[in-house]
């Protein structure tokens, strides 16, 4: 067998135009054809030869379900540490393997100083009971790492204790500190009704959705309430998920940003080798090359519409999540 390449990037290198992109793509495939089994079996099924793609816009996508049944590694690298997805009792919970923690590191600062600047100079405030519940969150990882290195006395995590995050609050407003406040959406409205106040140097971004907790709003029913309770002009969030290790972040309006070496393809969902054109609505394909020791190339199951300068809006997702070509492999 030929011998594994070292990655094509280490911290620090990543691309930074679309020429870079593309070219660091197509060598981030054909080194997972070759090295990811699960992804080489995939390939092999499809009857695809990784010599004969030479072109971005034919490399197929692995469908996400598979991090619930596979291990989905490249390459040789010991596992350093496992990221896992929520799920309720009896369920399939995603898990993805992490070789090299340095890479996700450094696409977390990276895509956050795109965005939001020196992380040293905020305080972070996380309400995420949900995830805290459960070991293993990708989410309460990449939050403890920016608390970390913001080191604000008054960052840090809060399960229940809203009176606590509410008198913080009011602390590091007075003060005129500038803080991000992450929480998932149900405790972010529970705030809301106990709460409300005036927030001129907080940043809210929600994630998560209710997770069973109440019922489901639409986005923007969900920004109304939470811009009137906190006199904020919008709401930013984050798209993120346990199998990427990269993140697109939203300023307002749900609209998402993705880092350079992130990239969204919008599928026909009836034809998943099939690209629609900028605006229309269909599934979400995701390019992370940061995913360098899994797999880079993602086939969510989440709906949504990608534009001409690379940002993109979630919709929601497929009705039937569970993709029958997963029983491929067996």
């Amino acid at each position: 067998m030929t011998r594994e390449k070292t990655p094509i990037f280490s911290p620090g290198q990543f691309p930074t135009d679309p020429e870079s992109f593309t070219r660091l793509a197509m060598e981030t495939f054909h080194r997972q054809a070759l090295f990811n089994p699960v992804y080489k079996r995939y390939l092999d099924l499809l009857k695809v030869d990784p010599l004969a793609v030479t072109a971005i816009d034919r490399i197929p996508f692995l469908p996400i379900e598979f991090f619930k049944t596979e291990k989905v590694v490249t390459g040789e690298e010991a596992v350093s540490r496992v990221f896992e997805s929520s799920g309720t009792t009896g369920m399939l919970t995603s898990k993805h393997f992490i070789t090299r923690e340095d890479i996700y590191l450094d696409s977390l600062e990276t895509g956050f100083r795109r965005v939001f600047g020196d992380p040293a100079k905020w305080c972070f405030l996380a309400l995420l009971p949900s995830y805290l519940e459960r070991r293993n969150s990708s989410l309460v990882y990449m939050m403890n790492h920016l608390i970390q290195l913001s080191g604000h006395p008054l960052g840090g995590f809060y399960l229940d204790n809203l009176k606590d995050l509410s008198d913080n609050l009011e602390k590091l407003e007075k003060s005129g500190q500038k803080s991000m406040l992450l929480g998932v959406t149900f405790a972010l409205l529970k705030l809301a009704e106990l709460s409300p106040m005036e927030l001129k140097n907080t940043i809210l971004v929600e994630t998560g959705g209710m997770k069973g907790r109440g019922e489901e709003l639409t986005r923007q029913e969900l920004h109304r309430i939470l811009t009137d309770a906190f006199h904020i002009k919008s709401v930013y969030s984050e798209y993120g998920m346990t199998e990427l290790l990269s993140q697109g972040w939203s300023t307002g309006d749900g609209i998402y940003t993705p880092p350079p070496w992130m990239q969204i393809r919008i599928r026909d969902p009836y034809n998943p080798f099939r690209y629609l054109l900028s605006g229309k609505t269909g599934g979400i394909d995701v390019i992370d090359l940061a995913n360098q020791n899994s797999c880079s190339f993602v086939q969510t199951q989440d709906l949504g519409r990608a534009w001409a300068n690379g940002s993109f809006e979630v919709l929601g997702r497929f009705d039937n999540s569970e993709l029958r070509g997963c029983n491929l492999l067996y």
